[in-house]
């Protein structure tokens, strides 16, 4: 070989180019824009489902769980076909939307409560007694209160009864009150709020005006301002699973 022949040169090779990875959080995209992108229902139709699931549903339907079971709809959206169906109840005749224990619920109207207990007759075991409506009473005004409080008021022993309304779940253990025994105090329940139509103790007649209805005089005492007093905690075992609600 010729000192003058030249060894061929060799093509560089081009660079390869880095391509930057792509993180699955990075190709998600936005929520917003998401949901913006998923179809929305109409305004009847969203109507509709609430109505569906407020008939369905055993207890009231609350806020939180309507936008749980229509999470893919916008809140706002969710609460203007609440309050639009409300507005169609207003002239539904029998039936209404009342706020119950926080929610909504669609119940008879007041004024046909007495067609309604005559088309069930109202089995004598759903009854509350005299009694045990009176110790509801007490409770409910004067809550939390401990038995001994309960019996001064009503001036008998309502072990009985207190049993009674646990086993109906209309009260509840809350806590001890901060004196020598720590007896405990009792309080009403969500079940109770249901079973009166109540959305919440705010809603509660005049205490004049229950007892009137229920047929006993009030005493002095019921009608005294409860004092805030410091409520122990309860102890593991003090209250049994069924009565915790």
């Amino acid at each position: 070989m010729s000192q003058d022949s030249k060894v061929p040169e060799v093509p560089e090779v081009p660079e390869v180019l880095e391509v930057p990875e792509v993180k699955a959080e990075d190709a998600q995209v936005p929520e917003e824009q998401a949901q913006e992108q998923k179809p929305r229902m109409e305004l009847a139709q969203l109507k509709a489902v609430i109505e569906a699931l407020m008939f369905a549903s055993p207890d009231p339907i609350t806020p939180r769980l309507l936008n749980k079971l229509l999470n893919d709809e916008p809140k706002e959206d969710v609460k203007a076909a609440l309050e639009a169906l409300k507005a169609d109840y207003l002239d539904r005749g029998g039936l209404h939307i009342a706020d119950v224990a926080g929610g909504s619920q669609i119940t008879t109207r007041p004024e046909y409560h007495e067609w309604v207990r005559r088309l069930f007759h109202e089995r004598s075991a759903n009854k509350l007694s005299a009694a045990s409506l009176e110790t509801l009473s007490v409770i409910a005004y004067k809550q939390p209160v401990t038995a001994a409080e309960i019996g001064e008021i009503r001036s008998v022993n309502t072990s009985g009864v207190l049993s009674t309304l646990l086993e109906r779940h209309l009260i509840k253990i809350v806590g001890r009150k901060n004196v020598i025994g720590r007896p405990f105090l009792y309080g009403t329940t969500k079940e109770f709020l249901i079973r009166f139509g109540l959305n919440d103790l705010g809603d509660l007649p005049r205490i004049e005006d229950m007892a009137q209805q229920l047929g006993f005089e009030a005493p002095p005492i019921l009608m005294e301002k409860a004092v805030a007093e410091e409520m122990l905690p309860l102890d593991e075992g003090d209250v049994p699973e069924d009565s915790s609600e």
